[in-house]
Parts: C-alpha cells; structure tokens; sequence
C-alpha cells in the first residue's frame, strides 16, 4: 500500500567539495563526486528509509541517470512510476560544498519540466491508497497541483515543499496544499509573490513567535506552516482551530544537535521524514511529534555526503 506518495524530481548529482567556495572568476582546487539527488527522490528515499510505504511520481529521459533511478528506487523498496520523455535528458545538478557544509545548488531540470498533467490522472490508483502526498516545485506546476488535488479527493494530507525559492506558486497552488514547508528564503519569497511584504529571511530566526504567526497566517490562511531555519530550528503555525492534535496553536523546536559536514538534503531529509511519520501516526497524535521526529531526521542527514545517500536507514526502528 501506498502510504506516502512523493511527486517530483530526479537529478543525477554531481558534487564538488572545496574548503571554500570560489569567487566569482576565482579557481579552487577540490574533490569530485556523483550520485542520486533531485528533491522529489531525496525525499521519497528519506520517507522509505523511514519506513513508509512509498510511491514515488516523476519524469526521466532515456538515459543512463534513468536506469540510475530505476536501480535506486528498487534498492529502497520504492515504487517508481516515471513518464519517459526520450527527447530529453533526465535532470542534472551541479553542488558545491564548502569545509563548512555549505552549500550552493544549479539544477538543470531536463525531462522534470515535461512531468505532465496527463501523467498525473493516469495514477489514480497511487492517489487513493495514500495517506500522505507531497511534492515540490522542480517539476512543472500544473502537475504538482494536478497531484496535491488528486490527493485532496482521495482523502490523504497534502504537503507542499515550496523549493526552490525562485519557483513559481500560484493561490491554486498553495490553497491545495494542508501542509506547507518553507525555509526560511522560501518562506519570505512567497510572502513577497503573494503577501506584498517585504521581510528579510535572516530576521526569522529571532522574531517574536506571534509575529511569525501572523505572518504565516496571511500567507496561507487555511494551511499548517512549517518553516525550517536552519541553525534556528523550526517554526510551526496552524489556522485557527485546526492544531492537528497540538496543544498549542504556533511554537518554536530547537535544530537537532549534529556533527554537520554535508547540509545537502537535509530540507529533503525533514520532509521526507515528516510524511512518512504522519502517514503512520495514530488518530490523536501530536503533530509537534511528527515535527520533532523530522528535525531529528534531518540533523542526522547533515552528519553524511549527498543527497539521498545522506538520508538514515531505520528500517522501521524507532530511535
């Protein structure tokens, strides 16, 4: 059973690592490395990992980085369904990483743009035994809200991971989504695009928690916020009445303490961990527990190189 289906991206990774990163016209010597990446598999991976039946929804070219995929998702007992578009090639990024775990990201979408609205409809079936959909926004837009609406009529939670910050989001977009899942540059992108304020990400951290919530709820009234920041932890903000079994309304998690070389997918880690905790938890349970599962998760991911190579395999063990 499909408890968490997962729409979205593959990437090939190609990593470099370097005790700084360059300049611009600057050269630095470093290390190279490739593996599997893109947000939708880094998280598919991190909810399978987690232990969650998962499905997980993408589009690749005809190439060796597509039967790179296909390898990888039966290694982890995920389920992929991909619309291949020969023309194209299956997506690429280049990272690079700093001695401090930093890092700095160029995606070349390739066949993730062509990921199509057809596609979507043709996976009735995945929809409907899901307890969790979630997506993000490196494939095309008409397809993630085709998705999030497809599980909203089958009755499963929605999530949104607004990344990256420089993607379009429409009102359809985010209105679709129960869950919504910035940082903290995602977060103040969207409320520019739709709010009309102007608030600079590094201030979020330390903002008074009813300020925060105030501006989560006049970016997306009806939605569950949670907004990662990093060093500064993670910021959640329920609509009124609707705490998802929390005690409180808006509250702050410390981050997870952590040995960090490689913070790429670590977002990925959370959200993938997120779903899958919230596809398993029991009528009643505390969100705040999904939330502080999640924040563990994802520490643990910066401790490793890579993206989905990064994510922890628990195999269903409860930490």
């Amino acid at each position: 059973m499909a408890r968490v289906v997962v729409v979205g991206s593959y990437n090939q990774d190609h990593v470099w690592t370097t005790d700084a990163l360059p300049a611009p016209g600057a050269t630095r010597l470093g290390r190279y490395a490739s593996g599997p990446g893109g947000k939708g598999f880094n998280q598919a991976v991190a909810s399978a990992r987690v232990g969650a039946p998962t499905t997980f929804i993408t589009a690749l070219g005809e190439d060796a980085a597509a039967d790179a995929a296909r390898a990888l998702a039966t290694d982890d007992g995920i389920a992929l369904r991909a619309e291949i578009h020969p023309a194209l090639p299956s997506g690429t990024a280049g990272i690079f990483v700093d001695g401090d775990g930093r890092n700095v990201i160029v995606v070349a979408p390739g066949a993730n743009e062509a990921l199509s609205v057809d596609f979507i409809a043709g996976q009735p079936d995945a929809f409907a035994q899901a307890a969790v959909v979630l997506a993000q926004l490196e494939v095309q837009a008409g397809a993630v809200l085709a998705a999030l609406q497809a599980g909203r009529q089958a009755g499963a939670t929605t999530m949104l991971n607004p990344a990256p910050a420089n993607a379009p989001t429409s009102d359809a977009l985010l209105a679709a989504a129960d869950i919504l899942t910035p940082n903290e540059t995602e977060f103040v992108a969207m409320l520019a695009r739709h709010a009309r304020r102007d608030v600079a990400a590094d201030s979020l951290a330390d903002m008074p928690a009813p300020a925060l919530h105030a501006l989560c709820r006049q970016l997306a009234p009806a939605a569950t916020l949670v907004i990662t920041l990093g060093a500064g932890g993670v910021f959640v903000s329920h609509r009124d009445g609707g705490d998802r079994g929390d005690k409180e309304t808006f509250y702050r998690l410390p981050c997870s303490p952590a040995k960090v070389l490689d913070t790429t997918g670590a977002g990925d880690a959370f959200n993938g961990a997120l779903a899958a905790r919230l596809a398993d938890a029991a009528p009643g349970t505390a969100f705040r527990d999904a939330v502080a599962f999640a924040n563990t998760y994802a520490g643990w991911s910066t401790e490793l190189a890579g993206g989905a190579a990064s994510m922890r395999r628990l195999h269903g063990v409860t930490p």
